[in-house]
């Protein structure tokens, strides 16, 4: 696993939500600030691109963003918080 955030994952403050863009379908995990970070409240992907791991990337490329700015995240969402059980080495970005 590399500590790089994936460069096509990008934090949209203006929406409240992190993005990544693929073949033209925007994914999202809508978020809410606390203190010290943010509450990922809810994820979407277009139905187009389920089963592609396009919401893996997403969440991991938010988080490893999340990690390099020194925040912690609120997995509110299933999704989220799934993935970061799936993957404990993302334990340390949680908080609040």
């Amino acid at each position: 696993m590399t500590d790089a955030p994936d460069p096509e994952v990008r934090d949209n403050p203006e929406h409240s939500r992190y993005e990544l863009v693929v073949d033209g379908y925007v994914s999202l995990i809508a978020y809410s600030p606390m203190p010290g970070g943010l509450i990922f409240r809810h994820t979407e992907v277009p139905e187009a691109l389920n089963g592609r791991g396009v919401g893996g990337r997403l969440v991991k490329g938010a988080l490893l963003d999340m990690r390099r700015r020194g925040l912690k995240v609120r997995p509110d969402c299933s999704f989220v918080a799934g993935y970061i059980e799936r993957h404990p080495e993302f334990a340390d970005v949680v908080g609040g």
